[in-house]
């Protein structure tokens, strides 16, 4: 049986990085879809064709229009990573103006299991909001990985290294998730 996780990757540095996700999403026997914010997708651009060619799917990164149907196959499960912290803002506000957002928003409440690891710097994490957003995301039933123990741990400004990503930590992390709603 096929398992599909939703990738969704918002612009933040391992964004670039994406296609290491998907490789290893993939050789954990995931189907994987590829959805990315607008902000995202422009960085990918010029190179979008790799990714599809790797997903086998489209890369969606904008909502499809009314009556077009639906690319994506049902979601077992959903991984937004790297979570950047505006669109944590965003999504823990309620909202859903772009693809990525809606599908989390939506998927969290019809059971989908939904694990979100952020990147993001220790100046960004201290705004207030982000406490908020954290405690508002988790109380509806998604997984946040933050902190060295659970997955990335905010850096210093500036000071980001986005190639030494977690993707596997995320990874086990949506495994234990899907298996608990098994």
């Amino acid at each position: 049986m096929t398992r599909v996780l939703y990738l969704i990757a918002c612009a933040a540095g391992p964004a670039e990085c994406v296609d290491e996700a998907v490789r290893q999403a993939q050789g954990r026997g995931w189907d994987t879809c590829l959805v990315l914010t607008p902000s995202a997708a422009r960085w990918w651009e010029p190179r979008l064709g790799e990714l599809e060619q790797l997903t086998g799917d489209r890369v969606r990164s904008q909502y499809k229009l009314p009556g077009e149907a639906d690319a994506l196959p049902k979601a077992d499960a959903m991984l937004v990573a790297p979570l950047s912290c505006t669109s944590l803002n965003e999504w823990g506000a309620g909202i859903a103006d772009t693809l990525a957002l809606g599908l989390v928003s939506e998927g969290v409440h019809l059971g989908v299991p939904v694990v979100a690891m952020p990147y993001f710097n220790q100046a960004q994490a201290a705004q207030p909001a982000v406490a908020r957003s954290i405690a508002d995301l988790r109380a509806q039933g998604v997984v946040y990985l933050d902190g060295e123990a659970d997955g990335y741990a905010s850096h210093p400004p500036k000071q980001g290294n986005p190639t030494a990503f977690p993707w596997h930590l995320a990874l086990t992390a949506v495994e234990a998730a899907a298996g608990s709603r098994s």
